[in-house]
């Protein structure tokens, strides 16, 4: 583990308190705001809740895993020599980001063969993404975390091109009261993700030791808030638009 001082450990902690909190109350308000939404919509809303579930969950682990790593001895921050799994981030990842896109497609309310193709192909670009980027993110060397991180590349500018071209046209078909919140969604998206790979090329700055796993731990955190919670109540906004105008009982 890299040496970190009292209040880099204090910054990260309280990141991850703040962090799961936020997850769950976003799963509560999402799984309750279903009940707002009409039948078609309702799936998508279930989705994004669980999103946020299943990171609310890992980032408790992340938390212990972190109390675990270090103690205080003498006023002094030090290392335990138990690991910090951060594992825990990626196997988030690997079941939420593809469940991610797949909530913007139903909520798009696409033609079913419309919407099993796309689930099917952003899903799996998702997950390949996720899996091609591990490694690096445990490699004990630079010129390792670059082959795999150019690796992740692939997928990640295949999603980009889907995003803004595949899901084009069927955007351009939306109801004009959701066309642009559902455009805002896909920036926001797009945006949350393409901080990943900056925060994923910290240990490329020349930081030190500590700064560079704070920089980390700080900067992902950051970006799956947006990506998560920001997201999922935007999400809900354009759920609610739609049965407005598709469902007469949910019209206010």
């Amino acid at each position: 583990m890299d040496l970190i001082t009292a209040s880099q450990f204090s910054l990260v902690y309280n990141a991850f308190s703040f962090t799961f909190a936020t997850m769950a109350a976003a799963t509560l308000f999402l799984w309750l705001g279903r009940s707002q939404v009409g039948p078609a919509y309702k799936t998508a809303l279930t989705i994004s809740g669980l999103v946020c579930a299943i990171a609310a969950y890992h980032y408790l682990r992340i938390f212990d895993s972190w109390n675990e790593a270090y103690e205080l001895k003498d006023g002094v921050l030090v290392a335990t020599g138990v690991a910090f799994i951060d594992a825990y981030r990626y196997v988030d990842w690997l079941l939420t980001v593809p469940l991610l896109l797949i909530e913007l497609i139903l909520v798009m309310r696409l033609t079913q063969a419309e919407t099993t193709s796309k689930c099917l192909k952003l899903g799996f670009a998702a997950a390949l993404m996720i899996m091609l980027g591990y490694p690096g993110e445990i490699a004990d060397n630079n010129s390792t975390r670059a082959l795999w991180g150019t690796l992740s590349a692939i997928p990640f500018l295949y999603i980009v091109w889907e995003l803004f071209k595949g899901l084009g046209e069927s955007i351009e078909r939306q109801p004009e009261s959701v066309r642009k919140l559902i455009k805002d969604a896909r920036l926001v998206t797009f945006g949350a993700w393409g901080f990943y790979p900056i925060v994923y090329m910290i240990p490329y700055t020349g930081l030190a030791g500590g700064n560079v796993e704070t920089a980390l731990q700080i900067g992902y955190t950051i970006a799956d808030v947006i990506a998560k919670v920001g997201v999922g109540v935007m999400i809900y906004v354009i759920a609610v638009r739609k049965s407005a105008i598709e469902y007469p009982e949910y019209a206010k």
